[in-house]
Parts: structure tokens; C-alpha cells; sequence
């Protein structure tokens, strides 16, 4: 069984077209931000920013309580299913296309490979949280990026990833790591509620790890 917390369509494969509830969506109309934002303001509603992971927008819920809300009432419905052991296995949604991922590379949004793709952080919850991030670590001057390229340029052409780029400095270092982190910050708190409400269950939990990467350089890479 897979929980499923993002929209099918406008990845490769998806063959149906399935928005996250729309109710949801009614609140990204007011506020448009619980969106990922790429730094043109392009929105992509594939699935919330994990920047609205704590933040209860949702008619008094977080994005977390949300999903775990979902997963509990699975497994009130589904109780026979899995006390009989008919269930084996629970895939826990993590970002689009289910994967543990940035919706960095969207198709919908002109992305051809092998383009380098985009950070996806421009949202104000996002970009809150790392100058917050960055003025702990004494440097509230330092802004999101702004010279890592478009979806569909290569490395070189970018300020950020070229060859002794913006990524080796103290800045590009702090910036990938709060936003790598961000992420298994992310996957942890909505597995942590996965945890606690299969405990008990004879299943085994799962999630998607994206495994794709390309434009590697030896001994750095830009992936």
C-alpha cells in the first residue's frame, strides 16, 4: 500500500492525471507559497514545500499532522487487512512522484535532460527558515541563491557549479548543507509518524529514493 501525499502527473510514466485534494489547493490560492518555488516564483503544486511542514495552514493542521492523520485512519480502515497479513508492505510518500526528493527537475515546467535542473527553496517559509539558519551561524547577510542556472543549463554555465564555483566557498557549503538536510529532516519527521502509528503491524515500511544524477566530474561533481 502506498501513501500517497503527492500528485500523479507530469512525471515520466504518469499516465493519469491526479492533484493532491483540492481543498489543499484551496489554500495555496490564498496562499500560494505552501507551493515549491523555484527563484522565478514558478510554483510547482506536485506536492507542499516542506517548509510548511510545521506550520498548521491546513485548517489548524501541519503538513506533517495531515499525513500522519492519513496514515492512522489507513490503518483504523484497513485493521483486517492488516491484522490478517494481507498488507505487507507500506510505502511512505515523501515528496513528488513519492520519491524522498526537491521537484527539481519538472517536465511540466520545460525540463529536458540533461539539464541541471533548479533549486526549489524560493517559497517565504523556505527562504525564512535559512535566513534564520544563516543568521545563527553569523551571517544574516547571506541570501538563497542566486547564480546556479536555469533548468535546462549545464554546469559551466553557472556561477554556482562551474569549475571552482560558488558551491566550494563558506557560503555554498552552508547552503547545500541546510538544504540536503532540510530534506532528511524532512523524511525523518514523516516516517518518526509512520512509526508510531504501524507499530504493531506486520509490515514492512518503504520509501522512494530518487537515483537519478547525472553531470559528475571527478573529484567534485555538480549532480
Amino acid at each position: 500500500a502506498i501513501m500517497s501525499f503527492h500528485q500523479c502527473g507530469g512525471n515520466v510514466g504518469d499516465v493519469v492525471n491526479i492533484p493532491i485534494p483540492q481543498w489543499v489547493r484551496d489554500v495555496g490560492a490564498t496562499d500560494p507559497d505552501i507551493f515549491y518555488t523555484n527563484r522565478s516564483g514558478t510554483r510547482n503544486i506536485e506536492y507542499l514545500t516542506l517548509g510548511v511542514d510545521d506550520q498548521p495552514l491546513f485548517h489548524g493542521r501541519t503538513a506533517v499532522q495531515m499525513y500522519a492523520d492519513y496514515m492512522a485512519s489507513f490503518r483504523e480502515n484497513m485493521k483486517k487487512f492488516l491484522d490478517a497479513g494481507t498488507i505487507v508492505d507500506i510505502e511512505v510518500g515523501l515528496g513528488p512522484a513519492g520519491e524522498m526528493r526537491y521537484p527539481s527537475y519538472p517536465q511540466s515546467q520545460g525540463w529536458v535532460f540533461p539539464g541541471i535542473g533548479e533549486f526549489i527553496c524560493y517559497d517565504k517559509y523556505l527562504e525564512a527558515d535559512f535566513k534564520a539558519a544563516a543568521a545563527k551561524a553569523g551571517h544574516p547577510e547571506w541570501e538563497l541563491p542566486d547564480d546556479a542556472g536555469e533548468y535546462n543549463d549545464t554546469p559551466e554555465k553557472t556561477q554556482f557549479f562551474k569549475e571552482n564555483g560558488t558551491y566550494l566557498t563558506e557560503k555554498g557549503k552552508f547552503f547545500l548543507s541546510w538544504y540536503s538536510n532540510k530534506l532528511i529532516k524532512h523524511g525523518d519527521k514523516i516516517l518518526d509518524e509512520a512509526n508510531k502509528v504501524f507499530l504493531g503491524c506486520r509490515v514492512q515500511l518503504a520509501i522512494k529514493i530518487s537515483g537519478i544524477h547525472w553531470w559528475y566530474r571527478v573529484p567534485n561533481h555538480a549532480a
